[in-house]
């Protein structure tokens, strides 16, 4: 059969957590733009995140994909990516933007474009204003897999000390929402609503929207933040916004650690991001974060 007559497809096999599947927004239109006569079909660990965005033709569940093979590869015109950008040169060195490795393995270019979430009219009809006079603050203090059993995850969590300094000083002006993971440590203060259970794409859309203000880390709040406009404050310790932030965002990173062998069993990458205790390179919370950070809040 002449190829000229098939359908054309690009396959894009996304991993990982559910902040790197929505940063992977930003580069769908772009392989729309560089692909036009090619169906796009992702294969995502996160779909949710995919629904109504106009750049898919077909979204399926990395778990669930039968006959995927016969659909869309066996004697197809097919272009397959299922590189893992992490390891990039240029993500190992930290010199470039997750995105932006990512891009060159789908050999594509990137610009800067922002992720993108879309909402059927049913999911924003459902979203729910909160009546009450004070303003939204939302503190995500804890974030990363739910299986990780820590209550605290120095590479990526707030510390406590830092989180509650913040909670006092705008207990008195806002509302404040935490959010956390199912492990992580709780903020034990009157003011504070709690959520440490998974959360789903409308209830993200709904705590963002609803908030004035939002200090995050590198987790998928701070992505979701940047893909519906929502400038938030970011803070980074163990991770890097020059790899995974956005410029719209107030990124504040931790003072320069001071090394000892913490590093015994890195390679590729600095640090690990669980059962990491041991690579903490501070030794005490002050050497995170200053007090004066929090006038930068």
């Amino acid at each position: 059969m002449n190829n000229s007559f098939k359908e054309k497809y690009f396959v894009w096999q996304i991993q990982g957590g559910l902040g790197k599947n929505i940063a992977s927004t930003a580069l769908l239109p772009i392989i729309k733009q560089t692909y036009p006569n090619r169906k796009l079909i992702v294969v995502a660990s996160w779909p949710q995140v995919f629904l109504n965005n106009p750049h898919i033709d077909r979204v399926y569940n990395g778990g669930n994909i039968p006959h995927f093979y016969e659909d869309f590869i066996e004697n197809k015109d097919v272009i397959i990516c299922n590189q893992e950008p992490y390891n990039q040169t240029g993500h190992i060195t930290k010199q470039q933007h997750l995105l932006q490795s990512w891009s060159e393995l789908l050999s594509i270019e990137y610009n800067g474009e922002l992720p993108q979430l879309f909402y059927n009219y049913a999911e924003q009809k459902s979203y729910q204003q909160d009546s009450s006079p004070k303003p939204l603050l939302l503190i995500h203090t804890s974030g990363g897999p739910s299986n990780d059993n820590v209550a605290y995850n120095w590479t990526r969590d707030i510390p406590m000390e830092f989180a509650l300094a913040i909670v006092d000083k705008y207990s008195q002006t806002h509302n404040i929402v935490q959010v956390t993971r199912e492990k992580g440590y709780k903020l034990n203060h009157p003011t504070v609503k709690i959520i440490d259970g998974p959360l789903t794409n409308l209830n993200l859309f709904a705590l963002l929207q609803n908030s004035s203000k939002r200090i995050l880390i590198d987790s998928c709040l701070q992505h979701a933040a940047a893909a519906l406009n929502l400038p938030s404050t970011v803070l980074w310790v163990g991770t890097s916004p020059t790899l995974f932030g956005y410029k719209q965002h107030n990124n504040i990173v931790a003072n320069l650690p001071k090394r000892a062998n913490q590093l015994i069993d890195s390679s590729l990458f600095d640090y690990q991001f669980a059962n990491n205790s041991y690579q903490c390179p501070y030794m005490d919370v002050k050497e995170i974060f200053t007090e004066e950070i929090l006038n930068q809040i």
